[in-house]
């Protein structure tokens, strides 16, 4: 029986992934399309065919990030958030920014002169502050959380600008390990309790006990 010869990918997608990669590696003002081009064993007149130019790139990359974002942070439907639904929010963003860790690494200089995804970064945030207020929320309504609504909102702003932040100020304490899958992971898993520690002094009854809980389970990665 033979097998089936594997198809091989567009080059645009092999643009996409390998760009992707080099990015969070290397840093994005660090790239050229030259650069792309000669690690794909391309033409610059190829790679250009597919995409104008790495504004193009980055755009293109952004709306995948858009797209699995859109897909994984989400409230649970037909019942209320618990702590749980929190903390595995937190896991999935952290992991997202984590796989797009460039558009945060080089946010600033990207911003400064990119217009379309200044805009769309915009409404990233706003979606990520919608989802972490609606958790809390929710669980102010089954009374695990006890806040106003001013509270609320600056809890899920707080919750956004720490998770947003968080990969860069691992990255000023230890640069040298950064990118290491063990490392990757604690610094995920501290980032998920530091968010998280916001809350804590907000939470009632079974969900302050399920929070020490969590943070024991994960007690070795927060050191």
């Amino acid at each position: 029986m033979t097998t089936p010869l594997k198809v091989p990918r567009r080059t645009r997608e092999r643009i996409l992934e390998l760009s992707l990669r080099l990015f969070n590696e290397f840093g994005e003002p660090n790239i050229s399309t030259t650069v792309i081009a000669d690690e794909l064993h391309i033409s610059p007149g190829n790679l250009y065919y597919h995409f104008r130019n790495k504004d193009d790139i980055v755009n293109s990359i952004f709306a995948q990030f858009e797209g699995e974002l859109s897909h994984m942070l989400a409230v649970p439907v037909g019942r209320r958030p618990n702590i749980e639904d929190v903390w595995q929010y937190l896991h999935w963003m952290f992991e997202l920014v984590w796989r797009y860790r460039f558009f945060y690494r080089d946010l600033s200089d990207l911003l400064s002169r990119n217009r379309t995804l200044e805009l769309q970064f915009k409404r990233i945030m706003a979606h990520k502050i919608k989802i972490a207020g609606a958790l809390c929320q929710g669980m102010r309504s089954d009374s695990a959380l006890a806040a106003d609504d001013l509270e609320i909102d600056a809890l899920a702003t707080n919750m956004v600008v720490v998770a947003t932040y968080w990969l860069s100020y691992e990255y000023v304490c230890n640069p040298r390990n950064y990118s290491e899958p063990q490392a990757m992971a604690d610094a995920l898993a501290r980032g998920c309790y530091q968010v998280l520690s916001l809350i804590k002094p907000y939470l009632r009854g079974e969900a302050q006990l399920l929070f020490e809980r969590l943070a024991e389970a994960h007690r070795e990665k927060l050191k």
